[in-house]
């Protein structure tokens, strides 16, 4: 998570976009009942995102899981816990729009003390005292916003290097980008402390799955609603994996 990671970032977006383009092509001849089946995810570029996703995949097992494990081996416990707190840190004022957007003023405020606490008492964010004094942490994101405010989750696609998504989700991320890269870059790093953490459960989930492609799909989804509906909303049975776990 270094330099290079702006440019994915802007790589990704253009990549969304298009894809967002192309789906108006591809729309008509591969519309999914959601009225018969509201768990179906709309996928019309099943093609490209299975190429994506092995894409994906291949860079995890040469390049991003070789890394991962001597990220682990060599940097003590209590540094790694200091770069997720400020990777963390950084995707709170993420957090106080979107739950502004929302109507949620309480998180808001809550996101909004969690990052002056932390920004400061906490060393920029290095650790996390907000947490000690009650202040819990529930992110949110324009994604999650727009969905709360009606918006559908469109089209699921999958983007280069940073995993699964759909077409309102990619474009919360973009905005997000273009006001500020530094919260986008931080949850995609706070991402990556995430994959470290649970890269062995992770494997072992798509390793065993008949179509590791669908599996992935399916958690994106489900776990998108879960949290858009903030855990009031019970999963369907199957594995469930954070996003940030695929990238």
């Amino acid at each position: 998570m270094n330099s290079p990671m702006v440019s994915r970032l802007v790589f990704s977006a253009i990549f969304a976009g298009s894809l967002i383009v192309a789906s108006s092509t591809f729309a008509e001849e591969k519309k999914v009942d959601t009225e018969n089946d509201e768990t179906q995810v709309s996928d019309p570029l099943e093609g490209i995102n299975r190429f994506t996703s092995g894409f994906n995949s291949i860079v995890r097992g040469v390049i991003i899981d070789p890394l991962v494990d001597g990220y682990q081996a060599i940097t003590p416990m209590f540094l790694q816990e200091a770069v997720g707190n400020a990777a963390s840190n950084l995707t709170e004022p993420v957090t106080a729009i979107s739950s502004i957007l929302q109507g949620d003023t309480e998180n808001a405020g809550k996101a909004t003390k969690r990052f002056l606490v932390n920004s400061t008492l906490g060393i920029g964010g290095l650790n996390d005292p907000a947490t000690e004094m009650g202040i819990e942490q529930r992110r949110e994101d324009l994604g999650q916003a727009a969905a709360v405010n009606g918006a559908d989750e469109g089209m699921y696609i999958v983007l280069p290097l940073l995993g699964p998504s759909n077409s309102r989700d990619a474009l919360g991320d973009a905005l997000t980008a273009i006001a500020s890269p530094l919260p986008l870059v931080g949850a995609v790093a706070q991402g990556g402390v995430e994959y470290s953490k649970n890269q062995d459960a992770i494997k072992t989930i798509t390793q065993g799955a008949l179509d590791p492609y669908v599996v992935e799909r399916d958690a994106y989804s489900q776990y998108r609603k879960f949290q858009i509906k903030n855990g009031e909303e019970s999963l369907q049975e199957g594995p469930t994996l954070d996003a940030s776990d695929f990238q």
